[in-house]
């Protein structure tokens, strides 16, 4: 069974694990992932954001992260789903946890960066109500596609 929790800080390992995996599975790290990963609740939590994390039989499998830009304005970032545990829709929930998340916290827009290597993900987002929208450039290397979705 799977359980959609808010993030405390005995997670910060399985936050950090969990992305440093995909990252290095597609790409390389880069610094502003090491800044986030290595302090998320300094660069995510303190700063108005959230961290959810899935459990499976009560490990973290799952984790992303709701990142305040401004106070109308979050990203959807982080969101990494353990090889085991992928096809089980846990990347869906976590996706569905943040977005009402993003609305009890009164954002108005919801974004994110990816990387067209990435379909599943992109699916994902797509599914989740996600457009793509006008290409910036963004603080990743390896992002080339950003998505938004109003709230």
């Amino acid at each position: 069974m799977v359980e959609i929790v808010t993030y405390e800080s005995k997670y910060a390992r399985a936050f950090k694990t969990l992305n440093y995996a995909w990252i290095k599975e597609f790409f390389a790290i880069e610094e502003f992932d090491k800044a986030i990963l290595e302090d998320p609740e300094g660069q995510i939590i303190e700063k108005g954001g959230e961290i959810l994390v899935a459990l499976l039989n009560g490990n973290p499998v799952g984790v992303c992260a709701l990142i305040k830009a401004n106070d109308e304005l979050f990203e959807l970032g982080k969101m990494a789903v353990s090889e085991e545990a992928r096809g089980k829709q846990i990347g869906w929930q976590l996706g569905v946890g943040i977005v009402e998340k993003a609305k009890e916290f009164g954002a108005k827009k919801l974004f994110l960066e990816t990387n067209s290597k990435l379909g599943p993900a992109i699916g994902l987002y797509q599914k989740l109500g996600f457009k793509n929208s006008c290409d910036e450039k963004s603080v990743y290397d390896r992002c080339n596609i950003k998505m938004e979705m109003d709230l």
